[in-house]
């Protein structure tokens, strides 16, 4: 199994950001920390890392394509362009 989301973040709307986010887990039922610099996501898929999001920095996560956590994943990471940058990829 095993796949990867790698990504890259700078969020230049860091308070907006955070609020958005915090909005989003809470609709989806996943837990959300929020820290000063980052975020992170606790899912309710098994097999799936939580995800991590800093305010500038790389990153990576394994969502091993559990549905629909991989999907969430990915439609928040995209998110990010609308508070900053991020770019993208997977293998």
């Amino acid at each position: 199994m095993g796949h990867t989301v790698y990504y890259r973040t700078k969020i230049d709307r860091w308070e907006e950001f955070r609020g958005f986010l915090k909005k989003i887990c809470e609709g989806l039922g996943f837990g959300f920390l929020e820290g000063e610099d980052a975020v992170i996501i606790f899912p309710e898929c098994h097999g799936v890392e939580p995800l991590e999001i800093k305010k500038r920095g790389k990153g990576f996560v394994k969502t091993n394509l559990v549905e629909p956590c991989h999907s969430i994943y990915l439609l928040v990471l995209h998110s990010v362009s609308s508070f900053g940058s991020v770019e993208l990829w997977e293998d």
